[in-house]
């Protein structure tokens, strides 16, 4: 895998081993960062971080910090690897739990932007419900989703601002109003 642009621009990272992760395909991740645009200076949740490439690319366009949290043991253990690799110590925060409990546990954290891509096989709409949350007012949420789910946030706490497809991903685009 490969951080797209930025100051880390063609700089490499690794993939957890197997099939639990799946990667967001390039394809969507710059389709993803172009329709954000400049994100100078803010702050990043990556939930369900994976292999930590939603954080590394938001950091490498400018974000201030991110901070990267996953349930999974190998997911872990990469983006610890992937960290020092790309030498972002003190710009990302790896936490080690599961995103609800952690949710539950840091209700006043909030973030510029908060990026949701679960795991394909076990969507939780209550867990991506719960991680909204976590988004300054104004602050924008993307899910990654497969095409065929249907999960949409509450259109009076949140505005649907874009759907994009991606072949195996659907990006949903939120701006939290209140």
């Amino acid at each position: 895998m490969r951080v797209i642009a930025g100051r880390l621009g063609g700089r490499q990272f690794d993939a957890p081993a197997g099939h639990k992760t799946h990667p967001m395909s390039e394809k969507a991740r710059g389709g993803l960062f172009n329709a954000l645009g400049d994100i100078e200076d803010l702050t990043v949740l990556d939930a369900f971080s994976g292999t930590g490439a939603l954080s590394f690319e938001a950091l490498s366009r400018g974000a201030k910090h991110a901070t990267a949290i996953d349930s999974d043991r190998n997911a872990q253990d990469t983006v610890v690897r992937n960290i020092k690799t790309l030498a972002l110590s003190g710009k990302i925060k790896l936490i080690r739990a599961n995103a609800s409990a952690w949710s539950d546990n840091n209700p006043d954290n909030s973030y510029d932007l908060v990026f949701c891509d679960p795991p394909y096989d076990d969507i939780k709409p209550d867990i991506l419900e719960k991680l909204a949350l976590h988004a300054k007012t104004g602050g924008l949420i993307v899910y990654s989703l497969p095409p065929t789910e249907t999960f949409k946030l509450d259109e009076t706490d949140y505005d649907l601002l874009a759907f994009k497809s991606y072949g195996d991903a659907t990006l949903a685009f939120y701006r939290k109003i209140s």
